[in-house]
C-alpha cells in the first residue's frame, strides 16, 4: 500500500446514554456531522452504545446487530474509518470488541485482552487472544481497549505498528494514570498514540474526566483534552515518525522476546 505522508484522525470525547443503544446511535450521528472532512479515521469510546457495563447478557448484540450495521453504514456514508468498542455475543461468548469499519465495507475486529477485574469484567466477558494491526494509507495501526493500556508487554512494538489507538471508559479517579500511560506507550514504542475517553457520570455513578489525547512518538504532547465534551482532531506526520526512528533508534537495543498466546478461556454464560 502506498505510504500517505499525513494521517488525520478525530477523537469523539462525549457522554453516553446508559444502556440505550438507539439514543447513543442518534447522539453519535449528530457528532459525526461535526467531524472535519480531512479526518480519515474517527475514534468513538469504549462500549459507546451502552456505557461500560457488566450486563453483557442484557445488552449484547451479534455481528449482524443494529449497532454494527450502523457503524458500517456510517463508515461508508462518510468515507472514513470508524472505530469503537461494543458488547458483542459471538460463538456463545461475550466480548468487549473493538470494531474497525472501513469505508469499503470491510470490518476488522479486536477483542479486549485484559479485562478490568476491579469491575468484575473478567466474570462477564471472555478475553481476546490476538492483537490486531490494520493498515490505512500505508500506516500500520494497532487498536486496544482501556485496561489493555496498563500492560506494556502486550503492547510492545517490534516494528508492527506506527499508531496505537485506545478507546476507553477511564474513571476520573485515575485520570493521571490514563495520560501517563498513553504517553509512556508512545515513548517506549516510538509510535504515535491516541486515546479517547468519555466525560460525565455513568449508570454506576462513576465519574469520567475525559483527557482524550494524542502523543508523538517521542512523547511530545500533540493534544490533551479537558473534561468537557469535545472533538479532537490531529494530523500525524509520517516523516516525523521515520526521522525519530532513524536518528534515535532505540528499537535496535530492545530486548527480544516472544509473546505467548494465552490459554483459551471457557465461554462465559450467565
Amino acid at each position: 500500500m502506498t505510504q500517505v505522508s499525513e494521517l488525520s484522525l478525530t477523537l469523539v470525547q462525549t457522554t453516553t446514554h446508559w444502556h440505550d443503544p438507539a439514543a447513543n446511535r442518534s447522539h453519535f450521528d449528530e457528532l459525526l456531522q461535526q467531524v472535519p472532512a480531512h479526518a480519515a479515521m474517527v475514534l468513538l469510546p469504549e462500549m459507546f452504545s451502552t456505557g461500560f457495563t457488566m450486563a453483557s447478557t442484557e445488552v449484547a448484540e451479534d455481528m449482524q446487530g443494529p449497532t454494527v450495521t450502523w457503524l458500517r453504514a456510517r463508515a461508508q456514508a462518510y468515507g472514513k474509518v470508524l472505530c469503537g468498542s461494543l458488547v458483542i455475543l459471538a460463538a456463545g461468548q461475550y466480548f468487549n470488541r473493538f470494531l474497525v469499519a472501513m469505508p469499503d465495507g470491510t470490518l476488522h475486529t479486536y477483542d479486549k485482552r485484559h479485562r478490568f477485574r476491579m469491575a468484575g469484567e473478567h466474570q462477564h466477558y471472555s478475553a481476546g487472544a490476538q492483537r490486531l494491526v490494520f493498515e490505512l494509507g500505508g500506516w500500520k495501526i494497532c487498536p486496544q481497549v482501556c485496561y489493555d493500556l496498563r500492560f506494556p508487554v502486550w503492547l510492545r512494538n517490534q516494528g508492527e505498528y506506527d499508531l496505537l489507538v485506545c478507546v476507553a471508559n477511564w474513571p476520573s479517579a485515575r485520570q493521571s494514570a490514563w495520560n501517563t500511560l498513553l504517553r509512556a506507550r508512545a515513548i517506549e514504542n516510538q509510535a504515535y498514540v491516541a486515546g479517547v475517553n468519555i466525560v460525565g457520570r455513568d449508570g454506576n455513578d462513576i465519574d469520567y474526566g475525559g483527557g482524550s489525547a494524542v502523543y508523538a512518538p517521542d512523547g511530545a504532547i500533540l493534544e490533551e483534552a479537558g473534561e468537557h465534551a469535545t472533538l479532537v482532531t490531529q494530523t500525524l506526520s509520517y516523516q516525523r515518525l521515520d526521522t525519530l526512528r532513524r536518528t534515535f533508534p532505540v528499537w535496535q537495543d530492545a530486548d527480544s522476546f516472544t509473546l505467548m498466546a494465552p490459554a483459551a478461556s471457557d465461554p462465559i454464560k450467565e
